[in-house]
């Protein structure tokens, strides 16, 4: 099923330079998925982040999927 994540992202020109934020949070897309990149889980991204929901972290990853358009490493 996909994940609905348009409802969880806002932009707003004067917050975190227009880049993609949690429900207008001051955290970013980005902020999120580096915390996964370098290893963090999910609960401790939501442990370190309590105003942040498991549905935010899956929409994050929905958002990267959907917005993906690096070339392909060969």
């Amino acid at each position: 099923m996909k994940a609905s994540y348009q409802s969880r992202m806002t932009l707003e020109p004067g917050k975190r330079s227009g880049h993609p934020c949690i429900r207008g949070l001051r955290i970013t897309v980005s902020d999120v998925l580096g915390y996964l990149a370098a290893g963090m889980t999910i609960t401790e991204v939501l442990e370190d982040f309590p105003m942040l929901t498991h549905e935010d972290i899956v929409a994050c990853l929905q958002y990267a999927a959907d917005n993906q358009d690096a070339p392909s490493i060969a």
